[in-house]
């Protein structure tokens, strides 16, 4: 919404055990879990149950969020 993306790539494995979500868009990047947004809210919620979450979201070149659950 804020990022004006036009595409948005989804995808999901299991992987050792793990479920592992990709989601990626064409938007503006720049997203920044410590800067208070949501993000740092998905982090905790992953970490509680042993997940964890990675941001690639680089100035003007879009943003790629990575989740892996545990599946056990």
């Amino acid at each position: 919404r804020y990022a004006s993306a036009s595409v948005v790539r989804v995808g999901a494995v299991v992987d050792d055990e793990r479920l592992v979500l990709s989601i990626t868009d064409d938007g503006s990047g720049g997203a920044d879990p410590g800067s208070g947004s949501g993000l740092r809210g998905l982090e905790d919620r992953l970490a509680a149950i042993g997940g964890r979450l990675s941001v690639s979201s680089p100035p003007g070149a879009g943003t790629t969020l990575r989740a892996e659950l545990p599946l056990g």
